[in-house]
Parts: structure tokens; C-alpha cells; sequence
């Protein structure tokens, strides 16, 4: 037993007479004064108390005036956790708003009694005596509270003991809550400090961004944040980092939401409760799983006041965000409001040095610049390949070293250009690199400023030799790279491959009807003009064309040229096919004419690829059970009425993030595994599929409640989505599918359905 237990029993039964003993007191104020810190104080008064009053627990609140709660510190190993409970709520709260100490002898008859802590807990209250904690002013700091005397009751003479030994302790509390507090803020303020000189030094907007969000997170002990740069061009509020966002690129439109909100009016939005206020869109929860409870959101001002994005931060820990959040959180992007300009401008002069840079290397054609000496400054990609040579053996050399004979003549065209600043062409001109003759174009460019002074010139290298020829023709097929890969790989590569590809299948709906309304000069214009748009998509992302078979589109994304993200190349192509279908419907409706409906089905495996044919006919195709699949989801989309449909394995190897469902988990004809299939549906409009992301959670529920065989659950769910969307087919099918099994209950429900038909 300790000196202070030992002193109170002595004094047991003399009532106030303990608690005026100065060593008890005094023993209070030495043991608290002794503490190194406001934790290990607390527990040195929660232990005077419980020892002294003899009770089974005790624990003392401080109160946080900006949050409105009540809080106390537990050791717990080397960490330290913190509890918080309204200042309100709770027996604790009732003292603390009250400013009344209570004594209770039976808790779970009191009203104020909270249960849930001990169901959460597994301790059993039964009796409570609690004071308010005061300072010198006698202003109410926080709470100290004891639960279940071990011996008998709780009686006036123990609340009056720990009336007097917390009035001891307040000092020495109030004191380290203090001296903690101002010790908190000095190292926020350094901190503070340490990032924005940190953030000033950066200049690279990567970077720099990821460095912002890193530090307004851990400032503001929040869980995520985002800071949002306005695109001028585009109108578009947009972030390229951000906590829980992975690689993603959020854009929206720099009006809308929350974000929106703040950018248009410059002032500040702090949100305790998201889901209560009407601004807040929750579909963005919906799509990333992320539940926002708290959001302050501030506006990123420039120098002269400009407002050029926006920060947002989610989810304070422990609470809202409080004025003094905001205050912080504003002093903060003040100050990393310039650097953040200067890397903005840095990368956008970085982009377009980028894209110039890019342009010239992604050119076929050799292109040269000299500078007003004659000596060669600059040569791509295309005209060290040309020419043969290495940038250390043109760079920096005079052009009359360079083209010496037999290459001297376009030493002179050059000059000729120079001194009559007029540009020169010519065409099919020959060209000796390395002892070897090249059939070439040749332009001569003059080079000036926007004031017309002398620069230089330029000499563009077109190859038109006979490999350049025939990739010229192939690259009417395929795409220039592919081309490229072909012709390098020779039989090697057209003998025969074994690749995983993603095969892609389109075909225009009720064909044969168009071709009779057309007849057939219209039939033919109707698909030249088709094809050039399908053909485009496909070769705008690297895919390979294989054939047209009538109406229908077979192209491979993988081979012979494989690429990291082939599926998701094969995806964009498909949407972008879907797409632009429909500005072309756009033109044929303008001049009344039926509109071109096509389905598309995607599925990745493993093919093979080749020259197929006979000695006197040839065709590099691809076959296997995987282009066999594709072809079986193009036609499936008749029966779902969809237009993109894909399969479990392509969306396996998907990197991007797509808007879909799974519409069914089928055998297909010719099959007995059960595939997943999906709709990707991101090329549809607003007006076309109202209210998407709603349809696709509800419908989601709906197709977990059907393959577990609650069919009235799931009927409820596609009933649901019907009503959001009254055009959508799939849940209209599942609804009569629904009430197909509740009437013929399945014996075995395995949540297959077979499908009839190829």
C-alpha cells in the first residue's frame, strides 16, 4: 500500500478531516510536478485517485475547445493512444457541461450512462463518482472520473477527496497541457518552415506536387489530399498525384463539385459531415470504395490574386476540420503558391521543348539544322539512321566537311539556300552513304527569326527506297511500326509465332437490310467510308488489321509487335471505334440517313500467327481458340443488346480504369468452362445511359444476389436499376430470368446461365 492509501485509511471514517491533510495534498502537487510529460501526469493522477478512493478504474478527460471533445491518454507499450468522446455525451459529458460532480451507485439506471462501452469493452460498471477538472480561474478543463469502489459505496467524503485532490492536480496539468501545447505548435511552425523551403527548391511539378500533398497530409493529420491544378486550355481542374489515387489522373471540369465550388468563388468550403451537404457528389466514393467524412477544400492563389487551383483534404482524424485547419492550411499554399507557379511554368516550357523534341524524333524523315556558320547544330533519330552515323561523328561539324564528294553538290544547295534565302526541292536525288546509293528527297529550308534575321537552314532526308516503298504500302494495313517489325523480321517472323494477343471483332447490325435501301454504289460508299474511321482506331493504337471479312472488322493488338499495355490498347481502339461511329450517325442523320449500329467483342489468349495459305495466295492472320472467343462475344452482343463486350481474360490483364459490369457467367457454344463476360460502357453519353454509375452499383448487387440464388433480392436490385435507367436491356433480362427460377426453382444453382446461340 502506498503512502497516500496508507494515510486514508488511517483517516477512514473521519469524513472532511482527510481531506484537509497538507502531506496528502502536498503528495498530490510533488508527484504531478515530478511528471515529464501530460501522459505520464494523467496516469499519475488516475492512479492517486483509484488508490487513495479505493476504486476498480479511473481516468481523467482534458477538454479540446476546437474540437469539442473530451480526451485522455493511455500508455499502451511504446505507443501512445489516444480516447475522445464528445464533451457532451456520457456521464463524463454531463459533469463536464454541467460543471457538477455526480455520484452513482447503480449506472445502467442512470440516463446518461453510455452501455456500448461496456459491450465494446467486457468491464461491467456498476458505481461512478466523477468531478470536473478546474483551473485557477475555475473554469472547467476537463473531467476525472472512478468507476466501481472496490468496498461498499461511493460516499460524499470520497467525492469530496477527489474534488480536493483534482483541484491540487489542475495546476500542474493545466501547466504541461500548456507548455505541450505551445511545444506542438513549435515544431508545426518548423516543420512549416522545413517544406516550404523545401517545396521552393523544387521545380519539376511531379515532384513538386507529390511533396505538397505529402506535407498538407501529415500538417493537418488528415487521411488523404489532393491538389488540383487549373488546365486554362481545357477548362479542367486536374491532379497527377494524390493520396489512395495510385497513377491515376483525375480531371472534372473546374465548375463542378466541391472542388469546383471553391475555384469559381476563391473562398473556402469546410464540410463536417460530406454526406449531409448537397454539394458533395458521392459517385466518386462509389467508384474508389473511399468513404469521405470531413472535407476542407482552399483556393491556390498566385501573386496578383489569381485563383489557379485547389486544395482538398479528407477526413481529419478524430473529428472536423477546425478554423484553425483552415488558418494553417491557407498560410501554407500562400506560401508554396509561387514555387508551385514557377514549376507550372517550367513544365509547361519543358512540354513544349518535349514536344518539339518529339516531333523530330518521331519523324521518318532525316531532319538537320546548321547555325549561321555552317556547322551541323541538330540531327534526329531518322537522319543518323539515314546518313549512317553516329551524334558525335555530325554534330558540331562543319556541313563542307560533312558532304564531302561525292556528297558535296548539297553542300552547295545549302549555300545557294543561305545566300538566296528561298527554299529548294529535290526529288528523287541520290545519295552515297557508306559506298552504298539511296534514292532520297531532299528539302532545303532557310532558318530566321520572327525579325527575319539569319539563323541558318534546314535539310530534310526523306528515304524513298524500295524498302520505303513497301512500308509506304503495308503501312496502309497496319501501323508504320508494325510495318517496320515485318520487314526487319522477314520469314523469321511471317513463318509463324505462338504470342498472347487481344483480338478484336466488329459487325455492322442488320447489314443486309442497309444493303438493300442502299443498293450497290451505296453499299460501297456506306463501308469505304465506315472503314476509314474503324481502320483509324485501330491503327491510331498500334493494333494490326487482319482482314475484312463482308461488313465485319478482325484486327490483333500483340503481334507481331507486342506492346506492355496491348489491351488496353485494344480497349481505347473499341471505345474510340464506338465513338466516333457516333459522330458518324451524327452526319448521316443530318442527311437523313439510317444510322450504322455495330457490336465488338474483345477476348485475350494465346494465338498464332503466320503466313496462312496456299503458294499462290498468302495472308498473315492469326487463329486459335482465343480469336474463336472473340468472335463469339462480337455476336453475343446481339443477345444482351450491348455494343462492347469483353472477356474475363482480357479484363485480367486491363492496367486502365474502365467504366463496366459483368453481364453474365456463360458456357459459350462449343465450350463447357464458364467464362465471365462484361460490358464496358465509357462511350456512352449521359443522355444515352442516364444515371451510369448508379446503374452499374445497383446492377452489381443485383448480379452477387442472383449467382447466390436470392432471386426476389436480386429482382429487387435490376428493378431498381430499371428505374434509373428504363432503356437498360441486361436488367430487364435478369428480371425475367429472375422470375423464370423463382417459378422453376434450379435443383443444382450454380449461378451459370447457358448460352443458345454462337
Amino acid at each position: 500500500m502506498n503512502e497516500i492509501s496508507r494515510k486514508a485509511t488511517a483517516r477512514k471514517g473521519k469524513g472532511k478531516h482527510r481531506l484537509h491533510s497538507p502531506s496528502l495534498l502536498l503528495d498530490v502537487s510533488n508527484r504531478l510536478a515530478a511528471s515529464h510529460d501530460l501522459l505520464e501526469a494523467l496516469a499519475t493522477l488516475v492512479d492517486i485517485t483509484t488508490s487513495t478512493i479505493g476504486a476498480e478504474r479511473g481516468a481523467a478527460f482534458l477538454n479540446e475547445e476546437a474540437t469539442g471533445e473530451l480526451y485522455s491518454l493511455v500508455s499502451e507499450g511504446k505507443f501512445t493512444r489516444e480516447i475522445r468522446i464528445l464533451n457532451s455525451s456520457g456521464i463524463a459529458g454531463h459533469v463536464f457541461t454541467t460543471g457538477k460532480g455526480v455520484m452513482i451507485h447503480d449506472a445502467y439506471s442512470d440516463a446518461h450512462f453510455n452501455k456500448s462501452v461496456d459491450q465494446l469493452t467486457g468491464f461491467k460498471t456498476t458505481s461512478i463518482l466523477c468531478v470536473p477538472l478546474r483551473n485557477l480561474k475555475g473554469e472547467r478543463i476537463g473531467v476525472a472520473q472512478l468507476l466501481n469502489k472496490k468496498s461498499g459505496d461511493f460516499s460524499q467524503a470520497d467525492m469530496e477527496l477527489l474534488e480536493a485532490i483534482v483541484e491540487q492536480a489542475a495546476i500542474a496539468l493545466e501547466s504541461l497541457h500548456t507548455v505541450e501545447g505551445l511545444e506542438k505548435k513549435r515544431k508545426q511552425e518548423l516543420e512549416f518552415l522545413g517544406v516550404v523551403s523545401d517545396i521552393s527548391s523544387e521545380l519539376k511539378l511531379g515532384p513538386l506536387l507529390q511533396k505538397i500533398i505529402a506535407a498538407i497530409t501529415r500538417m493537418l493529420d488528415a487521411e488523404r489530399s489532393t491538389l488540383f491544378i487549373n488546365d486554362e486550355k481545357t477548362k479542367e481542374l486536374f491532379t497527377m498525384v494524390g493520396e489512395g489515387l495510385g497513377a491515376t489522373q483525375i480531371r472534372l471540369p473546374n465548375h463542378l463539385g466541391i472542388a469546383g465550388a471553391v475555384f469559381t468563388s476563391s473562398e473556402t468550403i469546410n464540410i463536417p459531415y460530406a454526406y449531409a451537404d448537397l454539394r458533395f457528389n458521392p459517385a466518386f466514393d462509389r467508384k474508389t470504395g473511399f468513404f469521405t467524412r470531413s472535407i476542407l477544400c482552399v483556393p491556390v492563389l498566385n501573386k496578383i490574386g489569381k485563383c489557379i487551383g485547389v486544395t482538398q483534404v479528407l477526413n481529419k482524424r478524430g473529428g472536423a476540420f477546425t478554423a484553425e485547419d483552415e488558418a494553417r492550411l491557407k498560410g501554407f499554399v500562400s506560401q508554396i503558391s509561387i514555387g508551385l507557379e514557377n514549376a507550372k511554368l517550367f513544365d509547361d516550357v519543358q512540354n513544349i521543348k518535349n514536344y518539339n523534341e518529339s516531333i523530330l524524333e518521331s519523324m521518318t524523315n532525316g531532319v538537320l539544322t546548321l547555325n549561321e556558320d555552317g556547322k551541323i547544330v541538330t540531327c534526329n533519330a531518322a537522319g543518323l539512321r539515314i546518313l549512317q552515323v553516329t551524334p558525335e561523328q555530325i554534330l558540331g561539324c562543319p556541313a563542307q566537311d560533312f558532304f564531302a564528294p561525292p556528297n558535296d553538290w548539297i553542300f552547295e544547295k545549302i549555300k545557294q539556300c543561305e545566300e538566296s534565302q528561298e527554299g529548294n526541292v529535290m526529288m528523287d536525288a541520290e545519295l552515297d552513304v557508306e559506298g552504298e546509293h539511296i534514292s532520297v528527297n531532299l528539302t532545303f529550308e532557310p532558318l530566321t527569326d520572327s525579325g527575319g534575321k539569319k539563323l541558318g537552314s534546314t535539310l530534310m532526308i526523306e528515304d524513298i527506297s524500295s524498302e520505303k516503298r513497301m512500308k509506304s504500302t503495308m503501312s496502309r494495313y497496319m501501323d508504320p511500326a508494325l510495318a517496320d517489325k515485318l520487314l526487319a523480321g522477314g520469314e523469321a517472323v511471317m513463318g509463324g509465332l505462338s504470342s498472347i494477343a487481344t483480338v478484336l471483332f466488329s459487325d455492322i447490325r442488320s447489314f443486309t437490310t442497309l444493303t438493300e435501301e442502299l443498293g450497290p454504289q451505296g453499299t460501297v460508299s456506306l463501308l469505304n467510308e465506315y472503314f476509314t474511321i474503324m481502320v483509324d482506331c485501330i491503327t491510331n493504337e498500334g493494333g494490326m488489321l487482319d482482314k475484312f471479312i463482308g461488313d465485319a472488322i478482325m484486327a490483333v493488338f500483340g503481334t507481331p509487335l507486342p506492346h506492355e499495355d496491348d489491351e488496353d490498347r485494344a480497349m481505347r481502339a473499341a471505345i474510340n471505334m464506338l465513338k466516333g461511329l457516333a459522330e458518324y450517325n451524327k452526319r448521316r442523320a443530318s442527311e437523313g440517313k439510317r444510322p450504322v449500329d455495330i457490336g465488338i467483342g474483345l477476348n485475350t489468349d494465346t494465338i498464332v500467327s503466320g503466313n496462312i495459305g496456299s503458294p499462290k495466295r498468302m495472308d498473315y492472320t492469326v487463329i486459335g481458340d482465343g480469336v474463336n472467343l472473340a468472335a463469339r462475344l462480337e455476336s453475343a452482343t446481339k443477345q444482351y443488346h450491348a455494343k462492347l463486350l469483353i472477356s474475363e481474360f482480357t479484363k485480367a490483364r486491363l492496367k486502365g480504369t474502365y467504366r463496366m459490369r459483368e453481364v453474365d457467367k456463360v458456357i459459350v457454344k462449343g465450350k463447357t468452362k464458364p467464362v465471365d463476360i462484361f460490358e464496358v460502357v465509357d462511350f456512352y453519353s449521359d443522355a444515352d445511359f442516364p444515371n451510369m454509375m448508379g446503374v452499374l452499383s445497383t446492377f452489381g448487387f443485383g448480379i452477387q444476389s442472383f449467382r447466390a440464388g436470392n432471386f426476389d433480392e436480386a429482382e429487387k436490385a435490376f428493378r431498381e436499376a430499371m428505374r434509373l435507367n428504363p432503356t437498360d436491356f441486361c436488367s430487364q433480362m435478369y428480371i425475367e430470368r429472375c422470375e423464370h427460377l423463382k417459378a422453376n426453382p434450379p435443383k443444382d444453382w450454380d449461378g451459370v446461365w447457358t448460352l443458345t446461340s454462337k
